[in-house]
């Protein structure tokens, strides 16, 4: 087993030397506000347990030199990104530097042993390169709900044969270590509040547009999850008593109008009806419609894919005005793999719906912006998931 802290005030220090690199004895005394005696029983407890390291001295503050200390250069944490269509492995030191990167198209639809096997193999190869001498813990991230206490998910719509299977289980038994499991979203969320444009806001939402559609929400500072684990799943609010039939079974939800499926879909239709001349070319081409085709027949000033664009975002923009009057977030980011593909266009489509629905007071200083860490929030929100657990007192 991983060996973590024995108290509150370990794993502060710990937390301290992660996110702030190493320092001197004195500089987390006063950080903690504990006396140095108290400090240094800590300290050297840490040490005892493998967590940390002394690494040189501090210049002198007038008297003798204190010790420097940092997280133990051994500490390895696992991250994995479990997407429809692809999976993302991490692998990072204490202070969540990332050492090695796999990542490798797959279809969540081929069930979990099929991808758990794949996520295993891509550890396989970061440790056959040296980066990953022992796992001291792993997070993960999955494209559908999850009971995040039992860390399994639930009826997954777009992960047949998934629901109930014992994920992290499965994964502690193979690597032995700690395991974490949640939505990937919530798990975005995390990357950018740790490294992205939530760094300083304490309540926000975090919206993935992928193949579908869900929301990280953070309030004060911390993922909420709801009573039973499905808080955010936007994508499944109903914005039509008509429209497509949804994953899920029932129809005019968000994610049945927008979103990666929905919009290749869309796509296909309009390039079918010569509507999109440069869509009909590349399905001529190709033998099939991306989102890729969707933005670069947009940039190249297609109307078919300009009027996609704008329907979806004034879509996804009619249900975050909702949300942003009942939760009145500081900021949002929207992030996931269409807004990386279709960038500002989608995104002022997006502010221009929530700017006007919503009330003056809840928008008057709301950010809406793209995520900055684009397809690496999900890893490193996994890793500073894992890690938050491993460095916190029993």
């Amino acid at each position: 087993m991983t060996t973590r802290p024995e108290n509150g005030h370990q794993a502060r220090l710990l937390a301290l030397l992660r996110d702030g690199g190493p320092r001197s004895r004195a500089e987390l005394g006063d950080l903690v506000h504990m006396s140095r005696s108290k400090v240094a029983v800590e300290l050297d407890r840490l040490t005892e347990l493998g967590l940390i390291e002394n690494a040189g001295l501090a210049a002198s503050r007038g008297g003798r030199r204190s010790g420097i200390v940092c997280l133990a250069p051994s500490l390895r944490f696992v991250g994995i990104d479990i997407g429809a269509t692809s999976i993302g492995v991490a692998v990072t030191d204490g202070e969540l530097n990332i050492l090695g990167r796999l990542s490798e198209p797959c279809d969540v639809r081929q069930g979990p042993d099929v991808v758990l096997g794949l996520a295993l193999s891509l550890v396989a190869k970061l440790r056959d390169q040296g980066l990953l001498p022992e796992v001291h813990g792993l997070g993960l991230g999955i494209p559908g709900p999850v009971s995040f206490r039992e860390g399994v998910p639930v009826v997954p719509p777009i992960m047949p044969g998934w629901d109930r299977y014992p994920v992290r289980e499965a994964l502690g038994r193979e690597l032995g270590c700690p395991v974490l499991v949640d939505n990937d979203v919530n798990i975005m969320a995390v990357g950018e509040q740790h490294a992205g444009s939530a760094r300083s806001v304490d309540d926000f939402l975090f919206v993935k547009i992928g193949t579908g559609i869900g929301c990280g929400i953070v309030v004060d500072g911390g993922v909420y999850r709801g009573a039973s684990g499905s808080a955010g799943d936007i994508g499944h609010i109903r914005v039509s008593a008509n429209g497509p039939t949804c994953a899920c079974g029932n129809i005019g939800c968000l994610e049945a109008f927008f979103g990666g499926a929905a919009l290749t879909r869309d796509a296909l239709a309009a390039a079918r009806s010569d509507a999109s001349p440069h869509l009909a070319a590349r399905l001529a081409e190709a033998g099939e419609l991306r989102v890729e085709d969707v933005a670069q027949a947009m940039m190249a000033g297609d109307a078919a894919a300009m009027r996609l664009v704008r329907a979806g975002g004034q879509r996804v923009g009619q249900v975050l005005a909702s949300l942003v009057s009942f939760f009145n977030p500081g900021l949002i980011v929207l992030g996931g793999s269409v807004p990386g593909l279709l960038g500002h266009p989608l995104l002022a489509e997006i502010r221009s719906v929530v700017y006007r629905q919503s009330l003056p007071l809840a928008t008057g200083n709301l950010p809406i912006v793209l995520s900055e860490l684009r397809d690496s929030a999900g890893i490193i929100g996994a890793t500073r998931f894992i890690s938050d657990h491993i460095f916190s007192a029993p």
